[in-house]
């Protein structure tokens, strides 16, 4: 039986709470925050869950965490 290998473009992406959700960071901040409103900058700081149709899927990709 092959060693199960980490995704790690997945493992970047994505980490798995202690409650096992699993959270991603808000698109989109890298460069021309400038230009969006407070409300937008604000809602970016925090991370937000991942879509629930793909949990199963990126879990499967991510073994040893």
């Amino acid at each position: 039986m092959p060693k199960q290998k980490t995704n790690k473009t997945v493992a970047k992406r994505f980490h798995v709470t202690k409650t096992g959700k699993l959270l991603k960071l808000h698109g989109g901040q890298n460069h021309f925050n400038a230009r969006d409103a407070g409300k937008i900058t604000r809602k970016k700081r925090r991370d937000q869950s991942a879509p629930a149709q793909y949990v199963k899927s990126i879990k499967k990709l991510m073994p040893h965490s």
